[in-house]
């Protein structure tokens, strides 16, 4: 008790210091609120995908991947005050904000499936497989936001994290790119790696930051396929564009 009674006056100390803030809104954060004020929580954008069938989201790999479910937490605007917390995880050097959001969103939806007697779609989930980074983009940024949203998930849901994908050819962001050209800049990026092998015949989850078109996560999810037959794949990302 003491030496936690410590590290609450050093937390307490560094706010003082180098005050914590939300990065939505912008106001110092509690001492009991973590990366995201509560009130901006509250107001999170939540897509609710999980609880339509044949969402908007699973409407995106009709055709192409098979799938079986997918979702997304939030909805992402580009230069919308929530955007800030998928800049903050994937280029300002905060992952753990993305691994913390992305457990409450496991919580969150269990919970609201718990409510209405509703299955819920981490349910049944054994590995958790995040889309990988380009070896050059990796060493450039430090980290790759998707391995800290795959550890959250696992966390939460007990599964376990499998480097199934590796990223076989740089390409170029897709961040500016309009449809067509995200689906060609994509082509033959990703490959299964050795590890894919122990996926046979499981129920895996997906994971990126955020969903547009859904070129990245269709060709992750084929690569998966051609690698392993019999995987089941399903997929799920922090945030969303609004795709419908």
């Amino acid at each position: 008790m003491f030496l936690a009674t410590i590290k609450q006056w050093l937390a307490a100390g560094g706010d003082v210091l180098l005050p914590r803030v939300c990065p939505v809104c912008h106001r110092p954060l509690g001492g009991d609120e973590r990366w995201v004020c509560r009130q901006c929580l509250l107001r999170l954008p939540r897509t609710h995908y999980e609880e339509t069938p044949f969402n908007a989201m699973e409407q995106l790999f009709a055709g192409k991947t098979p799938i079986e479910r997918a979702s997304a937490y939030f909805y992402y605007e580009r230069g919308a005050p929530y955007a800030a917390i998928v800049h903050d995880i994937k280029y300002r050097h905060a992952p753990r904000m993305g691994q913390w959001l992305a457990a409450r969103a496991v919580g969150e939806m269990r919970a609201a499936a718990a409510g209405s007697g509703d299955n819920c779609m981490f349910d049944g989930i054994e590995a958790v497989v995040p889309v990988p980074l380009h070896r050059s983009r990796l060493a450039k940024r430090g980290y790759n936001q998707c391995d800290y949203l795959a550890r959250g998930i696992a966390d939460a849901t007990g599964a376990v994290v499998v480097h199934a994908l590796k990223a076989v050819r740089s390409h170029a962001t897709q961040t500016h790119k309009g449809v067509a050209d995200r689906w060609q800049n994509i082509q033959d990026s990703y490959a299964a790696t050795a590890a894919a092998a122990q996926l046979s015949g499981k129920h895996v989850l997906l994971v990126d930051d955020v969903v547009t078109t859904g070129a990245t996560l269709t060709a992750c999810a084929t690569a998966l396929h051609v690698a392993v037959a019999d995987v089941r794949i399903s997929v799920f990302t922090l945030a969303a564009a609004r795709l419908s």
